[in-house]
C-alpha cells in the first residue's frame, strides 16, 4: 500500500476526486507495494482501481483513461531501504557530525539504482527481488560489486550474510538485465590478484555489463573506521596499468572501452591530490 502526496490539476485523479493522504491498495487486482508497482501496473490506458479514503473509506474506481492523459498522482516518499553493510572505506562514515540529517542515510536500494543511478551493492536482495526486477525489466542497474571472489568480498563489506554477487549478476544477465559496475579499491583486499579475478569475471558477462568504474579508496579526516592501507601515487599506478590493459583489450575485442578509472586515480598517480605521496 502506498499514499498520494498531492494530486495534479486536469489530470484522471483529479477528476476522480483523489485526496492526499488516499491510500493506493490494489490495481487490477494486484496489490501495490511501492512506487515500481505504481509506475508499472498503471501504465495501461483501462484499470481498476482500488483505494483507500482518508476517512477508511474503500472505492473501487473502473478507469478508462483518454490518450495522453497523465494520471496526475504524486506519491509519498518510498521508505528507502538501508545498507546492511559496515564498509570501512564507506563515504558517509567519512562525513562530519552535524550535517544535515538526510546525508546519513545509508541506503542500498535496487529501486533507486533504476530510477535515480544511485548505486546499490544487491546485499539485501531477495530471491522476490530479483524476480521483480526481472519482470519489470527494471535495466540499466548501478552496481557496488567492489569484489567477485566471494570471500574477498564478505571482508570488503564487513558483512558474512552478503549473497555470492557473480550468482546474482549471472541470473540478472540471463533476463536481459545489463548494468554499470564500480569497485573501490583497497590496498591489500581488492587490488591485485583479487581485481584482476573480478574484471574477468565481469567481462563473462558480456554485454551485460555496460562499465565499469575503477575507484581509488578515500579517506577523509573523519573516517574513524577504516583500518586499512592508504592509497598512494605507486598504487595508483599500479591500478591504472591494470585497467588500461583491460580497456585495451575491450577495444579489441568488443570495440568498446568497457573499463575506466575514476579522476582522482590519475591525479594520485600524478601526485595533484592533497596527501598523495
Amino acid at each position: 500500500m502506498i499514499k498520494v502526496a498531492r494530486v495534479l490539476p486536469d489530470t484522471v485523479a483529479s477528476e476522480l476526486g483523489i485526496v492526499p493522504g488516499t491510500s493506493l491498495v490494489a490495481v487490477n487486482g494486484r496489490k501495490l507495494e511501492d512506487f515500481l508497482d505504481w509506475e508499472f501496473l498503471t501504465a495501461d490506458d483501462e484499470l481498476v482501481l482500488e483505494v483507500t479514503t482518508p476517512d477508511g473509506e474503500p472505492l473501487v474506481f473502473e478507469i478508462e483513461r483518454p490518450e495522453g492523459m497523465a494520471m496526475g498522482i504524486v506519491l509519498e516518499p518510498p521508505r528507502v531501504r538501508r545498507c546492511a553493510n559496515k564498509c570501512e572505506f564507506c563515504f558517509i562514515e567519512g562525513l562530519p557530525k552535524g550535517l544535515r540529517a538526510p546525508l546519513y542515510v545509508r541506503d542500498d536500494d535496487y529501486r533507486l539504482s533504476f530510477a535515480y543511478g544511485n548505486f546499490a551493492t544487491l546485499s539485501n536482495v531477495k530471491d522476490k527481488d530479483i524476480a521483480r526486477i526481472l519482470e519489470y525489466r527494471l535495466s540499466p542497474l548501478y552496481i557496488s560489486v567492489h569484489a567477485t571472489p566471494y570471500e574477498a568480498r564478505k571482508i570488503l563489506l564487513n558483512n558474512p550474510k552478503v549473497p555470492d554477487i557473480m550468482k546474482q549478476l549471472s541470473r540478472l544477465a540471463e533476463g536481459g538485465i545489463q548494468f554499470h559496475c564500480q569497485m573501490v579499491i583497497v590496498p591489500g583486499l581488492n587490488d591485485g590478484a583479487v581485481l584482476e579475478q573480478s574484471m574477468a569475471d565481469l567481462w563473462s558477462l558480456g554485454d551485460a555489463v555496460l562499465s565499469m568504474a575503477v575507484i581509488p579508496v578515500g579517506l577523509t579526516q573523519f573516517s574513524h573506521l577504516y583500518t586499512g592501507e592508504s592509497m598512494n601515487a605507486e598504487r595508483a599506478n599500479e591500478l591504472i596499468a591494470h585497467v588500461e590493459k583491460w580497456e585495451e583489450r575491450a577495444l579489441r575485442e568488443r570495440g568498446d572501452r568497457w573499463v575506466f578509472g575514476s579522476d582522482e586515480l590519475y591525479m594520485l598517480a600524478r601526485r595533484e591530490l592533497p596527501g598523495a605521496e
